[in-house]
């Protein structure tokens, strides 16, 4: 419930990746609305625009070199934005994500557009696959909320489900991004929006951890009731350099970096790294 210190509390520096609330990706009322955010074609906000998505997929496409039949593993992949046009190119896919919401989506469009997807709802931290696919994807980020030790546990569970030479593709923050985007600290009373259907309370705040790379959207949600809950998005940015560092000490080897994934060149300055990187045995 609200008070005054429990909210001057939560106003303090947390440890790094202190978690928040639990109950976020498979919330009945959040999990809709980060549906319709991933599946607004006007924002970047959940999933990038559907012409920057038909851009990375033709370009993952030439840049690995996949043929049709050949199997991709889609991991996060929400409303499956992804995971449909590999599939409609010929591609092997699997969808995996932890919101049981995007996965029903993404079932009900396969089967509208008649496309097949083997998607399952499941935390990819649970992923137990051996030698099964000839790549693995991880979009928009999606590495970079995660604690040291799950993005290890991540990536050993990639690895055991990548076949001999499969490659991994994902793409990272940098910290041009986090200075672009500013800290934030504000508060609003909102009558709905996307924290909750009824009125409702949001105070933002952010807090850097330059000396970790790392930096944290925290936002408090205050209901008319004065329940109180916190929610936490963790950002570990990158540069090329520790990227490269992380994947080589769980079994990857860097083949080539991107400003993002639809082939821009390199540059120290992006706010982005997009990552090719094969699996290898040691």
């Amino acid at each position: 419930m609200f008070s005054l210190e429990a909210l001057r509390e939560l106003q303090q520096k947390p440890a790094p990746f202190a978690p928040g609330e639990p109950l976020f990706w498979n919330d009945p009322y959040i999990s809709q609305q980060m549906l319709l955010a991933h599946l607004s074609p006007h924002t970047d906000a959940a999933s990038r625009r559907p012409e920057t998505i038909e851009r990375s997929v033709a370009w993952l496409i030439d840049a690995l070199e996949l043929t049709p039949g050949q199997a991709v593993l889609d991991l996060g992949c929400g409303p499956g934005l992804y995971a449909s046009r590999l599939a409609e190119r010929g591609l092997a896919v699997a969808g995996v994500d932890f919101s049981q919401n995007s996965i029903d989506y993404a079932v009900a469009q396969a089967r509208e557009r008649n496309v097949q997807v083997a998607y399952r709802h499941q935390n990819y931290l649970d992923l137990n696959e051996v030698a099964s696919y000839d790549a693995a994807l991880l979009i928009y980020g999606d590495f970079c909320p995660l604690a040291p030790e799950k993005r290890q546990q991540l990536l050993r569970n990639i690895h055991r489900a990548l076949k001999e030479g499969g490659r991994f593709v994902l793409d990272v923050s940098t910290r041009h991004l986090r200075a672009r985007c500013g800290a934030r600290a504000d508060w609003k009373v909102m009558n709905s929006g996307f924290w909750r259907p009824g009125q409702h309370l949001v105070l933002t705040q952010g807090f850097d951890y330059p000396e970790l790379s790392l930096y944290l959207d925290q936002y408090i949600v205050v209901e008319s009731d004065g329940r109180m809950t916190v929610y936490r998005n963790w950002f570990q940015d990158y540069t090329r350099e520790t990227i490269t560092a992380e994947l080589a000490q769980n079994g990857f080897v860097v083949q080539s970096a991107w400003s993002d994934l639809t082939g821009s060149p390199y540059s120290d300055e992006a706010d982005w790294i997009g990552i090719i990187a094969q699996k290898y045995i040691g």
